[in-house]
């Protein structure tokens, strides 16, 4: 093979190699009224726990980072709580997920989400721990808190942030608007969810690889 020939079929090769890599699809990100992602994670007592066993159940997914301070705002007054008790004792799932990678900013080992969710008094059902970043990723999440309500079906009904007050002042809990509550109150009431998507607001979610706040 001529060195003309060898550079036009390696020009060639790498052509179609470009367009397979700019024509392999991009993971999709999460959006409302399309099924919610999948994932399987490690909850806190070292059991597998998957999005499908809750199937036929409303879930909520709550990002969270102990060390934040607008995570702090929720839990040091006790809304999270409140709001988590009120969600289960209906039947909602509540899964709290912890995507801070090993040391960075709110990463907890099972026995210390553990002691976590039980001095905090966390009614949720159950602390799911992705220290890879895998399911974070897989739902675009990008602060703590960010919360997600999928409904019976497995749709994503809600996405965003917890409520209207992008502040970490307690002071704040007084005149917000809780989007996650009336996101409930709609799927319990077979309504649409009236306020579907908004802004979530908090700490950078701790990925690997990033820069702590």
């Amino acid at each position: 093979m001529t060195s003309l020939a060898y550079t036009r079929r390696a020009a060639l090769v790498l052509g179609v190699a470009g367009l397979a890599i700019a024509a392999a699809p991009a993971q999709a990100a999460p959006a409302v009224g399309q099924p919610a992602p999948a994932f399987q994670a490690v909850d806190f007592n070292g059991k597998t726990r998957s999005l499908a066993e809750f199937r036929g159940k409303t879930v909520v997914l709550e990002w969270t980072n102990n060390g934040c301070p607008y995570v702090q705002k929720h839990y040091n007054s006790g809304n999270m709580q409140s709001l988590q008790k009120q969600a289960t004792a209906e039947g909602v799932v509540w899964l709290t997920i912890i995507s801070s990678a090993p040391e960075t900013q709110g990463y907890l080992t099972g026995p210390q989400a553990k002691a976590w969710k039980t001095k905090a008094g966390a009614a949720s059902t159950t602390v799911l721990l992705d220290p890879t970043g895998k399911v974070g990723r897989a739902y675009d999440a990008r602060t703590t808190p960010h919360m997600y309500v999928i409904d019976k079906a497995g749709k994503l009904v809600y996405m965003g942030g917890i409520d209207d007050k992008p502040t970490a002042n307690p002071e704040s809990l007084k005149d917000a608007k809780n989007y996650v509550k009336a996101a409930l109150s709609d799927v319990k009431a077979g309504r649409s969810v009236a306020v579907a998507t908004s802004r979530p607001y908090g700490c950078s979610v701790k990925y690997a690889q990033s820069v702590a706040d």
